[in-house]
């Protein structure tokens, strides 16, 4: 063998050697590192660019002042209002009733109805009743009595019966209202589109509701010098005989009922009428018969 060849051999088992020794050397956590190290060399360079630092996060805007809350509405507090006294009724004229009956109405068509305290008020009545005024009005249920004048717990009398005509019962109610309670005035509310009015002028037949439309008839009659089609059909034909027969109505109270004939002819009661308007919640009284 030639000589370099045999200095070559020994010096590359000397190599490997030395290089097994330091395998041998290294712990098992340096060798994971490193073969840990190798594996995500590649695949950091596979990802290239995604894998930049990402840009640091913008600095957060300093705090802004705060914008004052917006308040809660503020809803009235229900009022206790007082319930009538016999004394605060007994001062008031019958005409100084009707303006109050005016004035809630306003109230009601423009939405500023009282907030009352109910509860309050059914506990503070129950001891007696003092009521300034008796309504007689139709049951239609578009048509809340106490709400339309703005009235609360014993402030109003009130009669309903479809097509808002007397009869013996309703007029017993209206002297009890007035002679023995004390109440100054007595009003019959008609209003638009009635419907116990439309049955009439239809001559509906059906049961007790037969007898009972009966009671209008005579509106019928009184409005036959109504210019134009006389059928249910014509709201203005229907609200006219309405009109006709609250106008009916307030003759026959006063001439059926001797205790409120004599209660208006003193002063000490004024009977008068008024029609309710569907579309708007007014009332318009009627001029004095």
């Amino acid at each position: 063998m030639d000589r370099s060849l045999r200095l070559i051999v020994p010096t590359a088992a000397l190599c490997l050697l030395l290089a097994a020794c330091g395998e041998a050397q290294e712990s098992p956590s340096q060798r994971g590192d490193k073969a840990s190290a190798q594996t995500e060399a590649p695949a950091a360079q596979a990802d290239g660019p995604a894998q930049a630092a990402a840009p640091a996060a913008p600095a957060d805007p300093p705090p802004s002042k705060a914008e004052p809350a917006t308040p809660e509405p503020a809803f009235p507090e229900p009022l206790v209002e007082p319930v009538l006294t016999q004394e605060q009724r007994d001062a008031l004229s019958p005409t100084e009733i009707i303006d109050s009956l005016q004035q809630g109405n306003q109230r009601f068509v423009a939405g500023t109805l009282t907030v009352r305290d109910h509860s309050e008020q059914v506990r503070v009545a129950v001891k007696g009743q003092f009521p300034k005024a008796a309504i007689l009005s139709c049951i239609d249920s578009r048509v809340p009595v106490e709400d339309v004048f703005d009235r609360g717990i014993g402030d109003l009398f009130v009669a309903r019966v479809a097509g808002n005509f007397e009869n013996q019962d309703i007029l017993g109610s209206m002297e009890f209202a007035t002679k023995v309670a004390g109440a100054k005035i007595l009003l019959v509310l008609g209003h638009e589109e009635c419907g116990a009015i439309k049955g009439a002028i239809d001559k509906v037949e059906l049961g007790n509701l037969t007898a009972m439309l009966a009671n209008i008839t005579p509106a019928i009659e009184l409005a036959r010098d109504f210019a134009g089609d006389k059928t249910s059909a014509n709201s203005e034909y229907v609200n006219y005989v309405g009109e006709k027969n609250v106008i009916q109505t307030i003759a026959d109270i006063r001439e059926r009922s001797e205790v409120l004939r004599e209660l208006e002819r003193s002063g000490d009661l004024q009977i008068v009428g008024a029609l309710y308007d569907m579309d708007t919640g007014s009332v318009r009284f009627l001029e004095p018969s």
